[in-house]
């Protein structure tokens, strides 16, 4: 008599598969019910898990929350990093592409259940606020400076507060990819694909560091 063959659920046959499996749960959790509403039994159900099995990797709620920043958004951040290091490639060949890996991740379905997360909740988490202040916002925008600032140095841009000029890519970037998050909205303006949209924020941020231009932006009365 032939047995029976059984197979064992895949996350069992692949155990280390289990952190990515409930990271990616928590994500789509936390970004469906919120991250207070959230309940890890939710977690595991989402994962194919037991809630068990989620204390073996997490503690808590709010550090599963910070390893799925890190999977997410900061993972990203280190990307951009390893671009900044490399002694060949210009400012400018770097900063093009760090818009472009910019951009992906701005269009991808990673990026807006984060950023609501962020903005919605995350002053009611004050130890969160902080991790999110210092590793995402303050890491994130000292990336761009340094990457500003070397072009500033061999004369690719013109000379600029490299800060604010982060600070101002930041803004266009993060505006556009939440806009285009909502295509009924979005398009009846630009009327545009994704890579245009990219191709136009590129051009304008690019064309605003040309070296050589006269400061002619600046209102009447206000002083450098």
């Amino acid at each position: 008599m032939a047995h029976a063959i059984h197979q064992e659920p895949r996350w069992r046959r692949l155990p280390e598969e289990r952190p990515r499996q409930i990271l990616n749960a928590a994500l789509a959790v936390f970004g469906e019910h919120g991250l207070a509403a959230s309940r890890l039994d939710d977690i595991a159900k989402r994962a194919g898990l037991s809630k068990g099995t989620i204390y073996l990797y997490f503690a808590n709620k709010e550090e599963l929350f910070r390893a799925v920043v890190q999977h997410t958004v900061i993972s990203q951040i280190e990307v951009g990093e390893q671009l900044a290091a490399s002694p060949t490639a210009s400012a400018t060949e770097t900063l093009t592409e760090f818009m472009r890996k910019y951009w992906a991740f701005m269009r991808s379905g990673e990026f807006a259940p984060i950023f609501r997360l962020v903005h919605a909740e995350i002053l009611d988490f004050p130890d969160l606020a902080r991790f999110y202040a210092d590793e995402v916002v303050a890491r994130g925008h000292r990336l761009i400076t340094s990457i500003i600032a070397r072009g500033i140095e061999t004369g690719e841009f013109r000379d600029i507060d490299p800060a604010v000029a982060a600070r101002m890519l930041n803004a266009e970037f993060i505006m556009h990819g939440l806009w285009c998050t909502h295509p009924e909205y979005f398009q009846a303006v630009a009327k545009k694909s994704d890579e245009q949209i990219l191709n136009e924020l590129m051009h304008f941020y690019l064309y605003a560091l040309r070296p050589g231009a006269p400061d002619t932006t600046r209102p009447p009365g206000m002083h450098s």
